[in-house]
């Protein structure tokens, strides 16, 4: 590593090692207020961050990635475990290898549980404290304490900034920028002393945060861009064979080298779950359409931070239509016009550059999922603007005296009205439908925001609505599976089974590998009873992902209504090979053993599935079956209560509980289960036969008389309930 000075080769000489820019320390009477001061103003910082986010204390969860990282994966809610902190540093899930970030969410499952609000929490103090770092790094590089509080508290209050912090899933965003921030720290220190200690800790802290979120990979380039201004240990123009650029460089290969590796490591990761779009699906020239309205969107929201949302479709626009070439037309003159007044204004070459360059990564030149921009990628890219800004008011006032409070003024008015922006911004993030609403309200053909909303919709029993905005995702984007799929899945519960096994299909079409699809298919085929078709879609799947439980289980129960009994048997096996715990193949299995008269066994598995699943009334009834079939009755009289104290509508442990109290003269409690079995289900010809033998039996004979025949009425060829109801009106009529 280079020391000592470095020249740029220019006429204009780069600050000596021992100077770099950075200011010298207070005078010794002068440290007590300026601590003071500074002191106040960070906390300053953390209480106008508390305040803007204080709404996300009652927000939860919300189904977009939230349960990828946290609700619904398994290993992040076993808290920090041997075995969860092993599968974090070899994860792949989520399209990403960002170890650290799943640790944040083990340890916040470890501290609160399902608190939404207290990860909201964590979020919000990361974010207070990048504040706090970022406002001492720039009084740390320029000396200027007003202009660098001023970008501190736009970066703490800007609304653009409200998706990382209230997204529980961004957590990545707010922790990857701690460590960008702490790595400029220990850079300082390093340039500042030239020792190893401080340099080794800088790249310690650059892994760490490439574990958080690789978008820092365009870290060792911003240290290029420190190096120019404030450090200004490099000058413009730029000589390529320069000592001084070459030493620059050097000096931050290790760095690049980690970078590299970053972006091989996420490339190979991201293309191998299928998010990376490949250029035959938008082409080149559509990337950098994109790319050129994202990079003027994002100006435009870090202006006028207005219709924010959590999804922004893509424009999938022409390079030569007009809003692409006035984009480009804007950044090529922004560009020229800093780079002209580099000599007396080197902070806009540095803010631009800096906006310019850290949203590379995440611009759409590499597409990853479908969105045209989303607000979390400026997070950190937009400080670089706010720099700008700061430093220009500054100049502004100085070179016009007369706006000398003019330039405070705005500064302090541009802060007082983000403030409710923010904290409007923060309340679209109290729900699911809440959040998709706002999507839906703030742009158009948003395909993702109908999905989302129409998941929501579903999981609140309002199908007809979710089915609606599925529909509406279908129209705007006929590629999107997930919607298709989730149709699919509301389309079997409305009982239109042709209607989703025509969405299954087109979907396997553009996946055909798709074990859970496949699935998915089979099952709608054996709710028609096309138990052939259900059995061949099922053998699919298991070609596709032979491991796959779920296929197991289904194509067993397809096998057994085909009276494959062995075959159905020895898939659950397979399934509870895979799956050793798994209460629904344990559930499945002791079924199919009671048929093939293994009892001992099949009550061992069902006791199984209900030890693993207390609350699975299904199993407590097939239990209660089983054990009915060993003779022990009390046992299975407690099951059966147990499958109505969860499920208190089971019409089947209404009759089986009523079967039980039968065998043992408990007539009385027998016929008044039978009532509510046949109340639940009116039309239920056995409910009714086990109710009129048990009125028989009570010797309410005009009463059985009326159930027998409402038997015969549903069922009438039911040859049991006709040789009863004749022997009761005997009797009623005085025949022996």
């Amino acid at each position: 590593m280079p020391r000592g000075k470095h020249h740029s080769g220019s006429s204009r000489q780069a600050s000596p090692a021992g100077q770099i820019g950075i200011p010298a320390a207070p005078q010794p009477a002068s440290i007590r207020t300026h601590t003071a001061l500074m002191a106040a103003i960070c906390a300053g910082l953390v209480i106008v961050v508390f305040a803007a986010f204080s709404g996300l204390r009652s927000s939860g969860f919300i189904n977009y990635d939230d349960p990828l990282y946290v609700t619904k994966n398994a290993h992040v809610q076993k808290g920090l475990t041997g075995e969860s902190i092993a599968w974090a540093f070899t994860a792949t899930d989520a399209a990403n290898w960002h170890p650290l970030t799943w640790l944040s969410h083990m340890l916040d499952v470890q501290l609160f549980g399902l608190d939404a609000g207290k990860h909201h929490l964590t979020s919000v103090v990361l974010h207070a404290l990048n504040a706090v770092l970022l406002l001492l790094l720039l009084v740390r590089m320029t000396g200027a304490l007003w202009r660098s509080a001023f970008v501190a508290a736009l970066f703490a209050l800007h609304p653009l900034h409200v998706e990382s912090v209230a997204w529980i899933a961004e957590r990545k965003d707010v922790l990857s920028t701690l460590f960008w921030l702490l790595t400029l720290a220990a850079w300082l220190a390093y340039v500042k002393s030239k020792k190893v200690p401080p340099y080794a800790l800088a790249l310690a802290l650059f892994a760490l945060g490439l574990m958080a979120k690789p978008m820092l990979v365009t870290l060792p380039f911003t240290l290029l861009l420190l190096d120019y201004w404030p450090l200004r240990r490099l000058t413009l123009p730029l000589r390529w064979r320069s000592g001084a650029l070459q030493g620059l460089l050097w000096e931050k290969a290790p760095f690049f080298a980690f970078t590299a590796a970053s972006c091989v490591i996420t490339f190979v990761v991201q293309q191998s779950k299928g998010v990376v779009a490949t250029l035959g699906n938008l082409g080149f020239g559509g990337r950098l359409a994109s790319a050129a309205l994202a990079y003027v969107g994002y100006l435009g929201k870090t202006i006028w931070p207005a219709s924010l949302a959590v999804f922004y479709p893509h424009p999938h626009i022409s390079l030569f239509s007009w809003a692409v070439c006035g984009s480009a037309l804007l950044l090529a003159g922004i560009t020229v016009l800093a780079f002209r007044l580099a000599e007396q204004a080197p902070y806009l070459v540095f803010g631009w550059c800096w906006y310019l360059g850290t949203l590379v990564p995440v611009i759409g030149l590499v597409q990853v999922g479908g969105q045209g921009m989303a607000d979390r990628y400026t997070y950190m890219p937009i400080v670089g603007v706010f720099i700008a800004v700061a430093w220009g008011l500054a100049e502004f006032a100085r070179r016009m005296p007369r706006a000398r409070f003019a330039a405070p003024c705005v500064a302090a008015a541009s802060l007082i009205a983000l403030f409710p922006v923010t904290r409007l911004q923060t309340a679209a993030w109290v729900g699911n439908e809440a959040l998709f609403e706002h999507a839906l309200a703030v742009t158009s053909n948003n395909n993702l925001a109908h999905h989302n909303v129409g998941y929501f919709l579903f999981s609140q029993g309002r199908r007809e609505e979710a089915i609606a905005h599925y529909r509406e995702a279908i129209r705007i984007d006929p590629a999107f599976p997930d919607s298709r799929i989730n149709l699919g899945v509301a389309l079997v519960e409305a009982g239109d089974l042709d209607g989703a096994i025509e969405q299954y299909r087109i979907v396997l079409g553009m996946q055909p590998k798709n074990a859970e699809l496949w699935t998915k298919l089979g099952i709608a085929w054996a709710k028609k009873d096309r138990y052939p078709e259900a059995i061949e879609s099922l053998e699919r799947a298991l070609r596709c992902d032979p491991d796959f439980s779920d296929a197991h289980i289904n194509l067993g129960l397809a096998l057994d209504h085909e009276n494959r009994v062995s075959e159905a048997v020895d898939h659950y096996r397979r399934a509870l090979r895979i799956n050793p715990g798994d209460p629904m193949a344990l559930n499945s299995l002791g079924v199919e053993l009671m048929r093939v008269n293994q009892m001992s066994e099949a009550v061992e598995r069902l006791r199984q599935a209900v030890e693993i699943k207390p609350d699975f009334a299904e199993a407590h009834n097939n239990l209660g079956n089983a054990l009915a079939r060993q003779n022990r009755i009390p046992e299975a009289i407690g099951h059966y209560r147990e499958a109505l104290r969860i499920k208190p509508d089971d019409a089947r442990a209404l009759n089986n509980l009523g079967l039980a109290f039968g065998r043992t003269n408990r007539f009385s409690e027998a016929v008044e289960q039978f009532q509510k079995a046949v109340r639940i289900n009116p039309d239920d010809a056995d409910a009714r036969f086990y109710l009129g033998i048990a009125l028989v039996k009570e010797h309410r004979l005009t009463e059985a008389q009326e159930q027998l025949q409402q038997a015969l009425r549903i069922k009438p060829n039911y040859e049991e309930a006709s040789a009863v109801l004749q022997d009761v009106q005997q009797t009623l009529q005085g025949k022996p």
